[in-house]
């Protein structure tokens, strides 16, 4: 699935979300910044990742790699001339494309919270992990993490991956855009005021 506000405007701009627990958090948020561009005259495309949504593909046999192909062919697919990666979108960000990450997080700062997470889970049913324990497990069959199964590769990579990938895009803090952290919720929120700055940002960089 795709969503996408195509108008065959000149600037395209192909968004790579958010991952994992994170992404079901900044969906709606994602969707209000796609039209806060689109009135802005820029069209936008949110393609799912393969394994994910309504993606037939096993989960279980991604890897970042994989995704950072896919995220490759869909920019030329949608023609994109530019990027916007959300949080660790930036993982799966192609080479050779200009544009923005939003607030960036590396591999290890994903997989660690959500192992955190699991393990304050397994807590309060009376189960005691470690970190450590995950790790090993995780490394060498995989791991269920925030609700998704992760196979061993993809937990290897996330392990070792961090932001400095594309040198060609332009970090947005998000303390730029003074508004509270939506991945730091509980449940799905979304902030028109913060779609909008991040849109503001965007369109004044490309001289929109």
């Amino acid at each position: 699935m795709v969503v996408s506000l195509d108008r065959q405007r000149p600037q395209r701009l192909l968004i790579l979300p958010a991952l994992f627990a994170e992404a079901n958090l900044l969906r709606h948020q994602t969707i209000l910044i796609m039209h806060c561009l689109d009135k802005a005259g820029i069209d936008s495309f949110l393609p799912d990742l393969p394994g994910c949504n309504e993606s037939l593909a096993p989960l279980t046999e991604q890897t970042l790699s994989s995704w950072q192909k896919a995220a490759d062919a869909a920019a030329t697919y949608f023609r994109a001339t530019d990027i916007l990666t959300i949080r660790g979108g930036i993982l799966l960000a192609p080479q050779h494309f200009s544009g923005w990450s939003y607030a960036p997080v590396d591999g290890p700062s994903i997989l660690r919270k959500m192992i955190r997470s699991r393990i304050i889970g397994q807590r309060e049913t009376g189960i005691a992990e470690k970190r450590e324990d995950l790790m090993i497990r995780g490394r060498s069959e995989g791991l269920e993490l925030a609700g998704y199964r992760l196979g061993p590769a993809m937990i290897e990579q996330l392990s070792r991956t961090g932001t400095a990938r594309p040198g060609n895009l332009i970090e947005i803090p998000h303390s730029q855009l003074q508004e509270g952290p939506l991945w730091h919720r509980t449940e799905p929120d979304s902030n028109q005021k913060e779609a909008q700055s991040l849109t503001d940002y965007i369109t004044k960089a490309a001289g929109q």
